[in-house]
């Protein structure tokens, strides 16, 4: 017993001589958990485009919209969950029902249990849905912000619908000559941490920096939360605070359609201009009956339809989110990856009684 004991402790002491001299080029022990993920993190960071790749056959994504019950986002996600079928994946779309900004943390934490291979999401926050998407990225699961982008740090690629400067500007454009660039406007937009309206809003306060719009003033930007009753309520109080307002944008589908029924019933219709973005099967009736003369949207069908399709390039390999790097999106055809991850959709379009009924969206 002595004898083995002592051999033990000579064999012990050779495998920790071993160990230390080896330390600088490899780890003694087995791979953790944790050294696991960071190895999928570097090796993901370090990975190499393959444009030729197949799309992976099976493929699981997750769409996590700002809220489930938001008719436009349900358009979007329903459209990226057909275009899953296509290329042989499945989708799927959960999510909170209020828009506030860590409402969608507990489902992004429930989809990395799941092993999902994608997560595409319209963040209600930049920053608060981070920690868990940092999380979901080390463990191989690619991330795609669309609609509202999270901070560049958290996801790999970031879907816009167009430039966010041309929709930003091209709003005020639109209501400055139609209210002859005279008079108080506000804007009623959905959450106050919603990247994409306040990114919006930043493009419209510069727009109404130019000269032309020097007898135009800003007088307030009210949040409706993306709820119709409230966004409802927020356009009533609008108009009590300011008598005299001449138009309102609202850059979120809920609110242009709330802020429209409530124009459309009061001695306001006609007299303030409401512009914004909207769905046409959300705002046909007003643009008919006169509420509303105009407003503009993109497609959220293709939206929806580029995200899934941009998704399954990440996680098949064809890209890495890098600048420069070109995939196809089906029908769509071939986008090219812009700074920060970026892919644009397209220009937005304009509706009125001329086109809105070519539409059905």
């Amino acid at each position: 017993m002595i004898i083995r004991t002592a051999a033990r402790r000579r064999a012990a002491a050779t495998a920790a001589t071993v160990c230390a001299l080896a330390v600088a080029l490899t780890a003694c022990s087995g791979t953790t958990k944790d050294s696991a993920e960071k190895d999928t993190t570097n090796a993901g960071t370090a990975a190499k485009a393959d444009p030729n790749a197949p799309l992976k056959k099976g493929l699981k994504l997750a769409f996590l919209p700002k809220q489930i019950n938001n008719p436009y986002e349900k358009i979007v996600d329903e459209a990226g969950i057909a275009a899953a079928k296509e290329y042989g994946a499945t989708g799927k779309e959960v999510g909170p029902s209020d828009a506030s900004a860590s409402s969608q943390v507990s489902y992004i934490n429930t989809l990395i249990q799941q092993r999902q291979d994608a997560i595409l999401i319209a963040a209600n926050d930049p920053n608060a849905v981070c920690g868990p998407l940092k999380q979901a990225m080390k463990k191989g699961i690619k991330v795609v912000a669309y609609d509202s982008d999270t901070a560049k740090d958290c996801r790999q690629l970031f879907i816009n619908q167009a430039s966010s400067e041309e929709i930003g500007r091209s709003l005020v454009q639109h209501l400055g000559e139609q209210i002859g660039y005279q008079g108080k406007i506000a804007i009623l937009s959905a959450t106050q941490n919603a990247t994409n309206q306040n990114t919006w809003i930043e493009f419209m306060k510069d727009e109404l920096k130019l000269l032309k719009y020097k007898n135009m003033q800003l007088v307030k930007v009210a949040y409706g939360d993306d709820a119709d009753q409230k966004s409802f309520q927020q356009t009533q109080g609008l108009l009590q605070a300011y008598p005299d307002l001449k138009g309102i944008i609202s850059p979120t589908t809920v609110g242009i359609a709330a802020a429209a029924r409530y124009l459309g019933d009061s001695s306001y219709k006609g007299k303030v201009v409401l512009n914004g973005l909207g769905t046409p099967n959300q705002m046909r009736k007003y643009v008919k009956d006169g509420t509303v003369e105009q407003f503009s949207l993109w497609n959220p069908e293709e939206l929806g339809y580029l995200g899934s399709y941009a998704a399954a390039a990440l996680a098949s390999g064809q890209i890495t989110g890098a600048e420069g790097e070109k995939f196809k999106a089906g029908k769509l055809g071939e986008y090219t990856i812009g700074k920060d991850g970026e892919v644009i959709l397209g220009e937005p379009t304009v509706f009125n009684k001329q086109n809105i009924d070519k539409f059905d969206f």
